[in-house]
């Protein structure tokens, strides 16, 4: 739990935390300041394969400057990531992510700044957080990570019909030379979210953020990174820290 000089400036705490979803729990994981107070929170949806390294990651690099970072297994134990993406409806994820906002803004946590929160989509999770932040008035800014936003025409709903009800700040960060996404909807995203910034990196690939991944790139996972935190720093309320003496 020791502060490393280059993911930030707070001690964590980190680690497997069951999440209230309905009358069950779920697999989830957090990561937050150990640190007496209250802290702006931020969701980070999984992506196709589920609650892994690359999400706890990300959870914890963002406690270390000052957020509780919160991940649900939202896909469950099925073997095969795209059947386990294709039962869970988009409705039942927006419900998933309704349920989470309500335990972290509930009387039962207490380290967490009331209301608005962030949320962080990576790859198809990313759907989830576009569809949710468009939808609902909890969300305060919405970041994506190489997140499709077309090929999505049988699913319950299409990423692309919320792109101009996104009344919120909106980050979207995708490589250029990722095989899986077309730059021109990246483009095209930004001309119907206009106020967003919808950034491409040169001769990054699908996986460019995720050290784990083969086409990691560092130039471009540290710019991504630094944008992300400055992003969430400008757009969610401050931390309140308490001096215990």
């Amino acid at each position: 739990m020791a502060v490393l000089s280059h993911e930030g400036t707070y001690p964590i705490l980190y680690g497997p935390w069951p999440i209230p979803v309905g009358t069950q729990h779920r697999d989830g994981y957090i990561a937050r300041p150990d640190e007496a107070g209250k802290f702006p929170v931020v969701l980070v949806v999984p992506d196709l394969n589920g609650l892994g390294s690359f999400e706890k990651d990300i959870c914890r690099r963002l406690a270390r400057s000052g957020f509780a970072a919160l991940s649900l297994d939202m896909y469950g134990p099925e073997a095969d990531p795209l059947k386990a993406y294709n039962a869970l409806t988009d409705s039942r994820a927006a419900t998933y992510l309704e349920e989470i906002h309500e335990f972290i803004d509930s009387d039962d946590v207490e380290w967490t700044v009331s209301g608005n929160v962030g949320i962080l989509g990576t790859d198809v999770g990313g759907r989830f957080a576009l569809m949710k932040a468009a939808t609902t008035d909890w969300v305060r800014s919405v970041v994506v990570f190489s997140t499709p936003l077309t090929g999505d025409e049988e699913r319950e709903f299409q990423v692309a019909d919320y792109l101009d009800h996104l009344r919120m700040p909106v980050l979207g960060l995708y490589g250029a030379d990722d095989e899986l996404i077309d730059p021109g909807s990246v483009d095209e995203a930004q001309r119907r979210n206009d106020h967003g910034q919808w950034l491409l990196y040169e001769d990054a690939g699908h996986g460019f953020l995720d050290i784990n991944a083969p086409d990691f790139d560092q130039a471009a996972a540290d710019d991504a990174f630094a944008r992300i935190v400055a992003f969430f720093q400008a757009t969610l309320e401050p931390a309140v820290v308490e001096d215990l003496g």
